[in-house]
């Protein structure tokens, strides 16, 4: 789970979005060209093992699954935290978190 101002660091899919309300691939929104190939235009947001750099997780030591991120998904939910900042989202004192 990411906060609001985490969600633009995100990276984006290739594959087309499923509704046309909302999506950034129709010709409407002007995110997309006729005829254009996705898989050639959007370099710069596709995973590239090479340049990035995966983190170990802050807490737990374990290598993070996400580009960017310093906690992992499974200690950013028990803590109740942004997996990318660590910025408190969840109150989860009266929760029993687990992972399992």
């Amino acid at each position: 789970m990411v906060c609001s101002k985490c969600e633009k660091k995100l990276g984006k899919v290739i594959t087309p979005d499923n509704w046309k309300s909302g999506s950034r691939n129709t010709i409407e929104s002007g995110g997309r060209r006729i005829g254009e190939n996705k898989a050639l235009t959007a370099s710069k947001a596709r995973f590239n093992p090479y340049t990035q750099k995966f983190e170990s997780c802050k807490i737990c030591r374990q290598k993070v699954h996400q580009v960017g991120s310093h906690y992992c998904q499974a200690c950013a939910y028990k803590k109740g935290i942004c997996a990318m900042c660590g910025k408190k989202l969840l109150d989860v004192k009266n929760y029993k978190q687990s992972a399992a």
